[in-house]
């Protein structure tokens, strides 16, 4: 068969390699269609997937939809051109893609806020597959999986570490070491929210040098690290996993490498102006289980910051519990698999189930 996917962002190419080269190792033809943004080009490269970049887009709220033109143009003649048996995406894209070559798309989808997109999709899509945790009922092909679109590339079955990050970073063995992730707010779905201010930034990043070397990734890349104290995190996109895991907190105002972090088992801060009572349903499982903290202030960002570093039993404690949590969460690149193998039994794969009605509660798994 003729498989096409659709990576919009790097989180994307992670969520799918797994997928991609298993279809390819059982003899099917893959194209992976990226979008020049952020590092999604790179790990395209990187992990050496079969791909065509349909466009570019700035880290801006206005850059994409200059774009959009091009974007669908390029797509419409890539698609052609391949002809796919089948799509797997998350958005417009795929919908579009599916609707102009007559083929059934797969959707993940894992942001509630992303309104517009479950409108304009659930038109042309097969079915959606979204965590336990999705908040919203889209329509009646919406299918669950147990976990996190996360775990398709850090499932304990699928990641394997490099075991040297430490000494690719200059990092010794009992040395303490932070990621912070600075949100370039410059989806569509990030219209009319923010996270924090450039004064914020520089008072963050002065307090935890305090206690430990700090690893900067700013997707704006607009910091200027020769007017604050740590450092930009330059090794190859690829390994910033690898580091996530080795770190001993990450605090970000983005949302992925927050859930990423849960996965790992690495202490998270997430602070925007998404948190709140009617914040993902993803994130509020995630700090029931006190596996992250989502906070509103500024000043308990750095309450807490200084509490989790200052605490040497923590990190041993925060790997019992993502232990505990995820003992039961599914590996979602083999689901992906099995529904894109056999699309006419998606109500027998293993580890899906046909959502019934009504919203998630997020004590109901409790």
């Amino acid at each position: 068969m003729r498989y096409l996917f659709f990576t919009n962002t790097p989180a994307h190419v992670h969520m799918y390699r797994h997928a991609v080269s298993e279809l390819q190792q059982r003899g099917h033809q893959v194209l992976v269609l990226g979008r020049d943004y952020g590092c999604t080009k790179a790990l395209l490269d990187y992990y050496e997937l079969p791909h065509a970049l349909y466009g570019k887009c700035e880290t801006n709220k206005t850059s994409l939809f200059k774009e959009l033109p091009t974007h669908f143009a390029n797509i419409f003649t890539e698609a052609r051109s391949f002809d796919p048996d089948l799509i797997c995406g998350v958005g417009a894209y795929a919908a579009f893609t599916g609707a102009i070559t007559r083929s059934p798309v797969f959707a993940i989808h894992d942001s509630e806020p992303t309104t517009l997109d479950h409108l304009f999709t659930s038109v042309f899509v097969e079915a959606f597959l979204t965590p336990y945790t999705f908040q919203k009922d889209i329509r009646k092909n919406h299918y669950e999986f147990n976990g996190f679109k996360e775990l398709a590339y850090l499932h304990p079955d699928v990641y394997e570490p490099e075991t040297d990050i430490r000494e690719k970073l200059g990092i010794e063995a009992d040395d303490d070491f932070v990621i912070v992730r600075f949100n370039a707010f410059g989806s569509h779905h990030d219209i009319n929210h923010t996270g924090f201010t450039p004064d914020q930034r520089r008072r963050l990043l002065e307090v935890l040098s305090e206690d430990a070397t700090v690893f900067v990734s700013d997707e704006g890349g607009e910091l200027d690290f020769t007017t604050v104290p740590g450092q930009p995190f330059d090794l190859p996109p690829a390994l910033l996993h690898d580091a996530l895991a080795e770190a001993s907190l990450l605090i970000a105002d983005t949302q992925t490498m927050v859930t990423e972090a849960a996965c790992l088992g690495t202490p998270a801060i997430r602070s925007n102006s998404f948190v709140g009572d009617d914040d993902m349903g993803n994130f509020i499982e995630l700090e029931n289980h006190e596996l992250i903290l989502n906070l509103t202030e500024f000043d308990a960002v750095l309450e807490h910051s200084r509490e989790i570093l200052e605490n040497d039993e923590i990190q041993a404690a925060w790997q019992r519990k993502r232990n505990e949590f995820f003992e039961d969460k599914d590996n979602l690149t083999e689901i992906i698999v099995e529904v894109l193998s056999d699309p006419t039994d998606i109500d027998g794969v293993s580890g899906l189930s046909r959502r019934q009605g009504g919203t998630y509660s997020p004590l109901s798994k409790m």
